[in-house]
């Protein structure tokens, strides 16, 4: 029986979209952890498209994020780069810094450990 060939590996994002760098998903990732840690957050999803990337905060699996992280390379000379996304669409926090934009999302982890 002969094996196939190894698949063409293919690069795993296009040239030219935007994404987050190393240190932008440590700072994320960092209040994800605590998030989960505690029960509120489970999983999350990581898009970069051309003109944005976007990391999902899921409470669930099947269900819409309840949070989105946007890093928007075009805006960040006018509004700042990174914004924080509500479930219905409104911009919770907008800026240059991102971790003063999560901070808006701090604030929900100090009221989920208050109320347990």
């Amino acid at each position: 029986m002969e094996l196939e060939p190894p698949y063409q590996l293919t690069p795993a994002r296009d040239a030219g979209s935007v994404t987050f760098d190393r240190h932008e998903l440590a700072v994320i990732l960092r209040i994800y952890g605590r998030m989960v840690a505690i029960g509120e957050w489970r999983d999350y999803g990581i898009d970069h498209l051309r003109d944005r990337a976007v990391f999902s905060i899921f409470r669930r699996t099947a269900e819409r994020p309840i949070y989105t992280v946007e890093k928007r390379p075009r805006d960040a000379a006018k509004q700042g780069a990174y914004s924080v996304v509500g479930m219905d669409g409104r911009i919770l926090k907008r800026g240059r810094d991102l971790a003063q934009v999560l901070r808006v999302l701090e604030r929900k982890l100090i009221r989920a450990v208050e109320l347990t």
